[in-house]
């Protein structure tokens, strides 16, 4: 059989993708069809989740094997053959790519064509740009790394000895034009 499964998500209106796969194919197929679908990298943990009607996550399907704690089995995506969770038309899947951000897909089964079978899976329809594959956090500033040697001060002949005992040059606290009018101080 040949499963049809569209792919839309919250953030683009205008996004869909399309992919037929066969219902043999394990999940991991399906996670590397949606991530060439939409020109993703694959290097990020991603999970696919088995939702109920409303869209509430249910069994869990992950990229790598992990502890899990939850009433579900433990999945993992190159073990698990599609057609062992997936047997119903209009079933849900929420496929997170983000996980940092906890960002997902949203993927039904809009198809069961039976008497067929695919080798490899196909994106039939793709339209709108996806969404950022990694969104970062608003004001989260990275900083390169920076190498911590004789001239992290900009000064070769820095001396440890110059700082004060707190690691900071000398001030002075006398002057009262340093602290605000404020009650706290």
């Amino acid at each position: 059989m040949v499963y049809k499964f569209t792919i839309l998500s919250d953030e683009i209106d205008s996004f869909v993708r399309i992919i037929k796969i066969d219902s043999e194919a394990k999940f991991i197929d399906l996670h590397d069809a949606i991530l060439d679908a939409v020109n993703f990298e694959k290097n990020q943990l991603t999970s696919f989740f088995i939702c109920s009607d409303n869209w509430e996550k249910e069994q869990e399907v992950t990229l790598v094997e992990m502890e899990s704690s939850s009433e579900y089995d433990n999945l993992v995506m190159d073990k698990t053959t599609l057609e062992e969770l997936m047997s119903e038309e209009n079933q849900k899947l929420l496929y997170v790519f983000d996980m940092m951000s906890d960002r997902v897909f949203f993927i039904e089964l809009t198809e069961i064509i039976p008497l067929k079978n695919l080798k490899k899976a196909v994106c039939v329809t793709s339209e709108g740009e996806p969404p950022l594959q990694i969104m970062a956090d608003e004001g989260l500033i990275i900083t390169p790394k920076v190498a911590l040697d004789e001239n992290f001060y900009g000064d070769e002949e820095f001396e440890l000895d110059e700082l004060d005992e707190e690691g900071f040059g000398e001030m002075n606290f006398d002057d009262s034009s340093l602290f605000a009018e404020d009650p706290k101080f």
